[in-house]
């Protein structure tokens, strides 16, 4: 079996290539089946080498991925600053071929483009992340005007599966009012939370419209995603962009 990959549906320039990695494809074996991508979740050292290595064959990568330490910080970092596994939520690059990458098992991946295709950004956006601004610092690495950037969302918790406390609404909702209408009371005193919809209200608060994306919920397809909320011992999915010459 090989990979299979989810294209970003939104009006992107030609040279810019972006994608998300699913669960199927590689050599990991469960709960870890089977292309996981993380070599932080204890599987095994050489199948997460081997599934990184054929991720580079089948997409056909410039260069391998610029992997990052994930630590839900709201660090962005410049890919021309990048060392391996460096700790930072966020990639940015205007550099050709450089691949920006975010991990994710529930987390919101984020990828951002302009709509010339000469700046793009990969993001790490789990609640804290989202709430504490990551998607504001990595929308402050562009140079192009707000109105002209695109964002796609990718596979992330729906908001049926994502169950959250008080902490969490008040996270939101303290540094945004209107977040409210993302969280449904439960009667046991919890919440459920639309990542979704509180990234599309942090989006349009920095003036982007091009919103795309935020139809899948990792929770809900086992066959297709790895989930951490579901299995808490899983893989991680990788969601990838880069600027290919012209």
């Amino acid at each position: 079996m090989t990979p299979s990959f989810i294209q970003p549906n939104w009006p992107a320039p030609e040279h810019i290539h972006a994608f998300c990695t699913t669960r199927a494809g590689g050599i990991s074996s469960v709960p870890y089946d089977s292309f996981n991508l993380a070599n932080h979740v204890e599987d095994n050292p050489q199948h997460v080498e081997q599934n990184r290595q054929l991720l580079i064959q089948q997409a056909q990568l410039p260069e391998p991925p610029r992997w990052l330490t994930q630590h839900h910080s709201t660090d962005v970092i410049n890919s021309l600053d990048w060392v391996e596994d460096m700790p930072a939520d966020g990639l940015f690059s205007s550099e050709k071929n450089h691949v920006c990458v975010a991990m994710t098992a529930d987390c919101l991946p984020v990828l951002i483009c302009d709509k010339q295709g000469s700046e793009v950004a990969a993001v790490h956006a789990g609640w804290r992340g989202l709430a504490d601004g990551i998607i504001e610092q990595a929308v402050m690495q562009f140079t192009s005007e707000r109105r002209d950037l695109l964002v796609w969302l990718g596979p992330a918790i729906g908001p049926n599966h994502f169950e959250v406390g008080q902490d969490v609404y008040t996270a939101f909702t303290t540094y945004m009012p209107e977040a409210e209408i993302a969280f449904a009371p439960l009667s046991n005193g919890q919440m459920m939370a639309d990542i979704y919809l509180l990234a599309r209200q942090r989006l349009k608060a920095l003036g982007i419209d091009a919103i795309f994306g935020g139809d899948y919920c990792t929770a809900d397809d086992s066959e297709r995603f790895f989930s951490y909320r579901r299995d808490n011992v899983t893989g991680r999915m990788a969601s990838l962009i880069w600027i290919a010459p012209a």
